[in-house]
């Protein structure tokens, strides 16, 4: 018996995910629409992106083991609602770009570790800002409901910089915010930075800059104290990482050209990535952070 099979015709799975899921023949997935190359849309309700389609096997899978065909539904959630969208039962799998932290565990349950994540800086690349030092009564975007700024501010090289928020209310809005003038920065995961610029209309008028401000890994969210249901995501998704699915995502959402624009994101793998990749774990972000 494998591993992604030990689910089947389990009589605990009484009001479980997993239940429900078999009950409505639909799995609902939690998606965002400017998350960088992890999750974005393509319009006409359509999402694509490195999590979207590691999402889209994990249920693949899970309809292998039902053995019923699953309709794949899509919620748009946010920052400031996707957890709450998780604990109430709206969506089922979160597959957007995610911190795992300590304090979200409280409230929901987190995949295996499937992106290592470097929290930075992008401005317009005639600004003259490098790094956090020069923020000083700068505008700072930021998009409502992460922890990036917190980030910013807890830096060791952020003593005595002063600068003012402006939260956008998702990705795309805190990047419009820098694209038009109304801020001098956005500080938010590499991946997102990268991602926004790389289909902006103008990708060379930006550039990422200064000092990581944290390390963090991104993992799909799954909702709490529903074992089955995270042993089966899990082994689904270590199974595309033994195998080498995953590093084959990777090169086609990171490295090659990505619809709509056929523009390339152009971020390598790094070495975080790489280790979460050949040691499964759902470690916090708290657990990056030690020295």
């Amino acid at each position: 018996m494998t591993t992604l099979s030990l689910f089947v015709c389990n009589p605990s799975f009484a009001n479980s995910t997993l239940e429900k899921i078999t009950n409505s023949k639909s799995i609902t997935m939690g998606v965002r629409d400017s998350s960088g190359a992890l999750s974005y849309t393509l319009g006409d309700g359509k999402y694509t992106g490195f999590h979207v389609e590691i999402c889209k096997r994990v249920i693949a899978d899970l309809e292998k083991q039902l053995k019923i065909p699953l309709q794949t539904k899509y919620q748009l959630v946010t920052s400031q609602n996707r957890i709450p969208l998780v604990q109430n039962g709206t969506v089922d799998i979160e597959c957007g770009s995610t911190t795992n932290n300590a304090a979200r565990q409280k409230d929901v349950a987190f995949a295996v570790t499937t992106y290592v994540e470097d929290v930075r800086i992008a401005v317009k690349a005639n600004s003259g800002i490098t790094s956090i030092s020069q923020l000083v009564n700068k505008k700072v975007a930021t998009t409502t409901g992460t922890t990036s700024v917190q980030l910013l501010r807890k830096h060791e090289k952020a003593n005595g910089v002063n600068f003012e928020e402006v939260f956008g209310k998702d990705h795309a809005d805190s990047f419009l915010l820098l694209e038009s003038g109304r801020t001098d920065a956005f500080v938010m995961d590499g991946s997102i930075l990268a991602g926004n610029i790389a289909m902006s209309k103008n990708p060379k008028d930006f550039k990422i800059v200064g000092e990581i401000l944290n390390t963090e890994p991104i993992a799909i969210m799954l909702p709490k104290e529903d074992a089955e249901f995270k042993k089966f995501v899990d082994a689904s998704i270590i199974k595309m990482m033994k195998d080498g699915t995953i590093a084959k995502m990777y090169q086609q959402w990171f490295l090659d050209p990505i619809p709509p624009k056929n523009v390339r994101i152009g971020l390598e793998l790094s070495q975080n990535t790489k280790d979460a990749w050949a040691n499964p774990n759902d470690k916090p972000a708290e657990e990056y952070s030690k020295k």
